[in-house]
């Protein structure tokens, strides 16, 4: 019985670790944004992502199309982002083609190198949606 115990311990010990590296991957693996968004009742919410560039512009990754923070740019596609010290207003658009979801994943692979692989043990990469961010210009003022 108390095999049992020491084997339950374990597994619940490589679990924690497990989820613990994802999380270190993610914050410290590289450079990471704070995406602002809106749900429905106008709440704000904020979600920490990492971004690449490319063709001109910033783009998110969501591991899962399901994703809450993607459920809001659905909903919303107006975001804020807050980006080496700077806050920008930004129309964020999913892209669902393969090939820029493939183009995505090898800049975000060749940025975050092993935090990428880390992260993405969890999910499938067919499944991840790509977000450009075309920027919002000010307001003449």
């Amino acid at each position: 019985m108390r095999w049992v115990l020491r084997l339950a311990l374990a597994l619940v010990a490589l679990a924690v670790l497990f989820v613990g590296s994802i999380f270190a991957a993610s914050e410290f693996g590289g450079e990471v944004v704070h995406l602002r968004t809106r749900d429905a009742q106008g709440g704000e919410h904020t979600t920490h992502l990492w971004v690449v560039d490319d063709a001109g512009f910033a783009w998110l990754r969501a591991g899962m199309p399901g994703s809450s923070w993607l459920a809001r740019i659905d909903a919303d596609p107006n975001v804020v982002v807050e980006r080496r010290g700077e806050t920008l207003r930004f129309h964020a658009v999913p892209v669902h083609e393969p090939a820029v979801r493939d183009r995505i994943h090898a800049l975000m692979r060749e940025k975050y190198t092993w935090a990428d692989r880390v992260v993405g043990a969890l999910r499938d990469p067919r499944g991840s949606v790509p977000v450009r961010l075309e920027p919002i210009a000010p307001a003449p003022g």
